[in-house]
């Protein structure tokens, strides 16, 4: 199980006599113990990836197996974390090393010693099974860590009682002589099981129009975001991250600047929770590998991350991961496969790249979770894509767009004229609509799709119009389609266009949002009636109405209603309908 080193190239390394391990084992390599893993087997010789920088490493130093694959520890004191690719706390870390990771650090990412007040929720004699919730811990203050019966574990409790305990010590032992902790290992690249995958029939809110309106993901979907450079990839996906109605966050900062990634860090700890007045981080996990950092601990911080996420799913929460940015994460796997010597595909990335993107965001979904109780969790994966120059036929986006539900296209034009989020309507899209249809009749109102639909050809009209309007102008055009134009502006200013520094408006709820589509349309269809009559299309353009219209996103949500019927009489009074 032991080998020495025959190549260095890298953050790759070769290592010969290393028969008997297996692939994807971990490995300590050199004599300051560096982690890698092993990707590639022949005969006796193995290919590892090393997630630590390889300089001074000498060829003959020895590399010693682990025995066990690259796992990450679950249990209490991961919420509030901040951990680099592989799962070392980032804090402790530098109370260690100071501001750069020094190499060979080990670091438990939990702290072993910290006692957790546990509250069985079985007693002696109770069958448990796989899955089964043994008992809880009050993690923070707005999330219950539930402790689980660990996948392949069952039997009849011998022993159970509530106190105080580390993550270490035995909390419950079975008559079959197995002992439980609260903390358990799960390879990263291995998927969580569950008992069944549910139908994506229930929508992700956002509490963003442009999203929960015209593209909705749904609950346990995925979705990717790409978009050249300044087109507010990073800031779309905070924004999910603090307004969305989900349980826990786990944001990966895969490969990008470390300047974005301090604003991150130093902002996420002093956000607010919208759910619940405390901070955000109580329901957060940070994971981190900046640009600079080792380029295979940016491959696997995607299965760290989401292995992560799969665990609070199994403990039935709703869980949001936000993957920043997979296209360094098929960078970096573009530099390991070049040093190792692979057949390159196109543009160099690796053969492999779309398995590998397919393999991701396919462990998102809602499901009924493992154990005795009908327990749903989801797991939603918003990925961020930053393809060269804004350019949507490169591998990444393309080989997204083929597993992906929700495609959010953004348009760095929109970034420029302070048009927030840069969502271009025109060439996004959602394979989520027509599922759930149903959800937004019954939940929010029965014309709901009627109006998204509505909207949707309005914008789509305005966009060939805009073709025309290029060559002619606006005043060749007849009325009806100057109508079009007009409205459709009014949507994309008043409706598609949101402010997050709003206290009011960074949040739209969807009763908000029907009532304002509804409040657009009918401005639409009463003035088509009003030039029908003879009325003058200047006229309808003057009307005070439009700036009421246009202040509807900033009333609050509690006087919406009301300050909604005032309008609505107000467009019959002021366009003359009796």
């Amino acid at each position: 199980m032991e080998g020495k080193i025959t190549k260095i190239s890298g953050p790759a390394v070769i290592a010969k006599g290393m028969t008997g391990n297996k692939m994807y084992d971990l490995v300590k390599v050199g004599t300051k113990g560096l982690i890698g893993e092993i990707i590639r087997l022949d005969g006796d010789t193995a290919f590892i990836q090393v997630y630590e920088d390889t300089s001074g490493l000498m060829i003959s130093e020895k590399v010693v197996s682990t025995g066990s694959p690259l796992a990450v520890d679950l249990g209490p004191g991961l919420l509030t974390s901040i951990f680099d690719g592989i799962q070392r706390p980032l804090v402790l870390i530098e109370a260690i090393s100071g501001n750069f990771i020094g190499r060979g650090i080990e670091v438990a990412p939990i702290d072993r010693n910290k006692k957790w007040k546990f509250v069985p929720q079985y007693k002696a004699g109770d069958m448990v099974v796989s899955g089964d919730i043994l008992g809880t811990v009050q993690e923070t203050p707005t999330i219950i860590h539930k402790i689980l019966v660990p996948n392949g574990v069952g039997g009849k409790i011998m022993t159970i009682a509530s106190g105080e305990y580390n993550i270490l010590e035995n909390i419950a032992e079975l008559e079959n002589g197995t002992k439980i902790q609260m903390m358990q290992r799960w390879p990263v690249r291995q998927r969580r099981p569950y008992k069944r995958k549910l139908d994506p029939d229930e929508p992700f809110i956002t509490g963003q129009r442009i999203f929960d309106t015209l593209f909705p993901i749904a609950n346990g979907g995925n979705a990717a975001v790409p978009g050249p450079f300044g087109s507010g990839k990073t800031v779309v996906e905070q924004m999910l991250a603090k307004y969305a109605l989900t349980d826990i966050i786990v944001y990966i900062g895969c490969g990008e600047r470390g300047n974005e990634m301090t604003d991150v860090l130093s902002e996420f700890p002093h956000l607010e929770d919208p759910k619940s007045g405390g901070p955000l981080m109580n329901r957060t996990i940070l994971v981190v590998n900046t640009s600079n950092m080792p380029v295979a601990a940016r491959e696997a911080s995607v299965y760290t991350g989401v292995t992560l996420a799969e665990y609070f799913r199994d403990q039935g929460y709703s869980v949001a991961l936000m993957a920043d940015s997979t296209s360094r994460w098929a960078e970096a796997m573009r530099e390991i496969s070049s040093r190792l010597e692979e057949m390159p595909g196109e543009e160099g990335y690796p053969t492999y790249l779309s398995t590998r993107l397919a393999n991701f965001y396919e462990r998102s979904g809602r499901v009924i979770c493992n154990g005795s109780d009908e327990r749903v969790g989801a797991v939603t994966i918003v990925g961020a894509v930053s393809p060269p120059g804004g350019d949507f036929s490169e591998p990444v986006t393309q080989n997204s767009m083929r597993v992906i539900g929700a495609f959010w296209a953004l348009d760095a034009s929109l970034a420029h004229r302070r048009h927030f989020p840069a969502i271009n309507w025109n060439k996004s899209y959602s394979l989520y609509s027509e599922i759930l249809e149903k959800w937004f009749s019954r939940n929010v109102a029965p014309d709901w799709n009627d109006l998204r639909n509505r909207m949707m050809q309005l914008l789509q009209k305005d966009a060939e119009l805009q073709e025309v309007v290029q060559l002619v102008g606006p005043d060749a055009l007849p009325d009806n389609e100057r109508l079009i134009l007009e409205v459709s502006k009014m949507m994309r200013e008043d409706y598609l266009q949101q402010n997050a520094f709003s206290e009011i408006d960074a949040f739209c709820p969807l009763f908000k949002q029907h009532g304002m589509m509804t409040g657009l349309l009918t401005f639409y269809d009463k003035s088509n009636s009003a030039l029908n009559r003879g009325i003058s299309m200047e006229n309808i353009l003057a009307l005070p109405i439009r700036e009421e219209i246009s202040r509807l996103k900033e009333v609050p949500n509690d006087k919406f209603a009301e300050h909604f019927k005032t309008v609505l009489a107000r467009i019959d009074q002021e366009l003359g309908v009796e």
